[in-house]
């Protein structure tokens, strides 16, 4: 009786990998390691094309390389100096005021209590004065902070540094009464808008369309004492010193608007700024473009030699002041439309605007 023929013994179940791969791994040494699963990176990756890489390309040109050099500050002779006379008048005075008040209280001990206590008061005068400049240097670099922050956030996938940016927004302007509204809109949609631009966009609507709309009418009011004040005039040196006052006047009221607030230097700093950023835009100058506007709307013909010269003034205060608006604003134009110099032709002209014509 033959048996029944038994079944083949099955093999047990084994992976098997392509030729190329096992290549690979033949020529890595990597045998039996697994390959690392594809991930996503969140950090900006720049990429740079291999024609550029001087490392992979020997004979590139490398004096186009940057080269980082540590920051050398030059010596200058004349903070020297100053500083040496400073330190110098500085000694000279306290040792005058210790000579006054020992000769006061050999006189009389209430006349040297009473000089020192004038020397406290005048010291915490300084002080405070100190104090509030520093404060006001510090709230024009929060502003412009806040602005570069809010640039480099809008390019951003994420929308945690876009939120950061609008609650320092908010944050700012909290003492403003007329951003209450703009202040409650981005409370109640807080965490419902997650992109970037769109969420910059939603505070600078809710938050600086009130105030651009004041800051308009700052412009305008200011535009319009200059150029009136400047028609009536007789002396060409009346007109530079009182341009000069509503240009400053302008300045510290478009710093106060948007929460900067600035003190005596930084008004300084902050006129400095204005007067650079007219210099570097163009707009310093009565070019052609503000002739062209003035004369496309037929001023030429209907007024005065000094009422155009009078119209002219306040529309040069008008560019100051959107110059003013460009710096103190804490955010840049994107959602909302930046103002122009044409906008205001028809306010200080209204008998050239279609409104000043109909009846």
């Amino acid at each position: 009786m033959s048996k029944p023929p038994s079944d083949p013994p099955r093999r047990a179940p084994a992976a098997f990998t392509y030729e190329d791969e096992a290549a690979e791994l033949r020529d890595n040494g990597r045998q039996g390691e697994r390959r690392r699963k594809p991930e996503s990176f969140s950090e900006n990756i720049v990429v740079t094309p291999d024609e550029d890489d001087p490392f992979l390309n020997p004979e590139k040109d490398l004096s186009a390389v940057p080269v980082a050099t540590p920051l050398r500050r030059r010596t200058s002779f004349g903070k020297i100096a100053a500083g040496a006379f400073g330190i110098l008048l500085s000694l000279a005075i306290g040792l005058w005021t210790d000579s006054l008040i020992r000769d006061l209280f050999t006189r009389a001990d209430w006349l040297g209590y009473a000089a020192l206590t004038v020397l406290a008061i005048g010291i915490l005068a300084v002080l405070a004065l100190v104090i509030r400049e520093t404060v006001g240097m510090m709230r024009l670099a929060a502003v412009q902070k806040i602005k570069a922050e809010a640039e480099a956030a809008i390019l951003e996938t994420r929308p945690a540094k876009a939120r950061a940016v609008v609650a320092q927004l908010t944050t700012l302007l909290s003492a403003n009464p007329e951003t209450s509204k703009g202040r409650a809109t981005l409370k109640a949609t807080e965490g419902e808008v997650i992109d970037p631009p769109h969420l910059i966009a939603l505070a600078e609507r809710e938050l600086l369309a009130p105030l651009d709309r004041k800051a308009r009418a700052l412009i305008v009011n200011a535009s319009k004492r200059v150029s009136i004040v400047t028609a009536v005039s007789p002396r060409a040196v009346v007109d530079l010193l009182y341009v000069l006052y509503e240009a400053v006047r302008l300045i510290r009221a478009m710093a106060e608007l948007y929460g900067g607030r600035p003190g005596t230097l930084g008004m300084f700093r902050l006129l400095r700024d204005v007067l650079a950023h007219l210099a570097v835009t163009g707009s310093i100058a009565v070019g052609d473009s503000l002739v062209q506007q003035v004369l496309g709307h037929g001023l030429a013909s209907k007024l005065s030699a000094r009422l155009g010269e009078g119209v002219i003034n306040g529309l040069m205060t008008a560019r100051i002041g959107i110059a003013a608006m460009d710096l103190c604003r804490p955010l840049a134009f994107h959602a909302l439309k930046r103002p122009g110099i044409g906008d205001f032709i028809g306010d200080l002209t209204p008998s050239m605007s279609p409104r000043g014509n109909n009846p």
